[in-house]
């Protein structure tokens, strides 16, 4: 039987596992696979798992309910097993690493931070900063100027705006940093100039969220910061 995994917990974890709904619609279908003092909560996988929203709900109702009760090591959505051997097998290879991680995940939350620029804030910003922007901007208003010049403003721009996420990145990094246990960053994309993960002390969270906000609100405009959390986890699992 191919299971569905859901997280890596101590066996001395309460596991309330009553009135959850599986990931693949079934209600109360969640168990326990335990070896020594480990225990991987699972149940039984669906025939296709696809990221729908009703299995990612489950999925996260999972791991909050858990979280909530102790410490756990949330996997992400989709992780499945051959079977019920297979994951005593994963416990005991594991059991000295995970013991170790779930030690170091214990009282501790996490936090996702996300950096949105507009772009015509950022334009308009480097109108403002920059005479060589704007005498370009100018003579090729309205499709006018050389291939040349309009060569040139294209690559302004994007240094510019590169150069402005950048440092708006790192003001927010050096905000949220003296507050954090450890971070995991993803690469900016074409959406966010940010993208982060903070490790955070359980007691320290309503600390670190204040700090979110007032580095939100020292923001200019165009200028978005969006905190989720706490969260278990799952990026430091």
């Amino acid at each position: 039987m191919v299971l569905y995994v859901y997280a890596i917990t101590k066996s001395s974890h309460p596991l309330r596992l009553d009135g959850l709904t599986s990931v693949g619609g079934e209600e109360s279908a969640l168990r326990t696979v335990c070896q020594e003092s480990l225990c991987a909560v699972v149940s039984e996988a669906p025939e296709q798992i696809e990221v729908k929203r009703p299995d990612v709900e489950a999925h996260h109702e999972v791991q909050e309910r858990l979280w909530s009760d102790g410490v756990t090591l949330p996997l992400g959505f989709g992780f499945v097993a051959e079977d019920d051997d297979a994951v005593r097998a994963v416990l005991d290879q594991g059991a000295e690493q995970f013991a170790e991680r779930l030690e170091e995940l214990t009282d501790r939350v996490e936090f996702n931070v996300k950096g949105v620029l507009e772009e015509e804030a950022a334009m308009r910003q480097l109108l403002e900063e920059s005479e060589d922007v704007r005498e370009l901007n100018e003579a090729t208003r309205d499709g006018g100027g050389t291939y040349d010049e309009r060569l040139q403003l294209g690559e302004l721009l994007s240094k510019g705006m590169l150069a402005q996420q950048e440092a708006l990145a790192e003001s927010v990094l050096a905000a949220l940093r003296p507050y954090a246990r450890s971070e995991r960053l993803s690469e900016p994309s074409q959406q966010y100039f940010l993208s982060a993960s903070f490790l955070v002390d359980q007691e320290g969270a309503e600390e670190f969220t204040k700090a979110a906000e007032q580095a939100a609100e020292e923001q200019s405009e165009g200028v978005e910061i969006r905190v989720r959390g706490p969260l278990p986890p799952y990026s430091f699992a």
